[in-house]
């Protein structure tokens, strides 16, 4: 990010205590994220719900992701269980699935 984006995406907490609050999350909407300084350090930062979601369902997925790349190296074909073998352990038939609908899996 170079000087001038910088300067755009901060905001002073004066501004906010000279009741220009309406006008920066205006602002947000419109431009994206904003650095609130307080005592010339940043305090926090603004986001839209949108984009605190969007933020947060990647990070979910980055840890999701982490996680299956661990279990997969430590995985070995070689210790899986076949389907009907668990549904005779566990006393399921084919019968009790089918009032079930179909999952996906993204």
């Amino acid at each position: 990010m170079n000087i001038i984006a910088a300067i755009q995406n901060t905001i002073s907490i004066t501004q906010f205590n000279r009741g220009l609050a309406g006008k920066i999350f205006q602002e947000v909407k419109q431009t994206g994220a904003k650095v609130v300084m307080k005592n010339n350090t940043p305090e926090c930062v603004l986001l839209s719900p949108e984009e605190y979601v969007r933020l947060m369902d990647e990070v979910n997925d980055a840890r999701l992701l982490t996680l299956a790349v661990k279990r997969m190296e430590n995985f070995n074909p070689n210790n899986t269980i076949p389907e009907n073998q668990v549904m005779n352990e566990l006393g399921i038939t084919d019968e009790d699935l089918s009032d079930f609908d179909e999952v996906e899996f993204e």
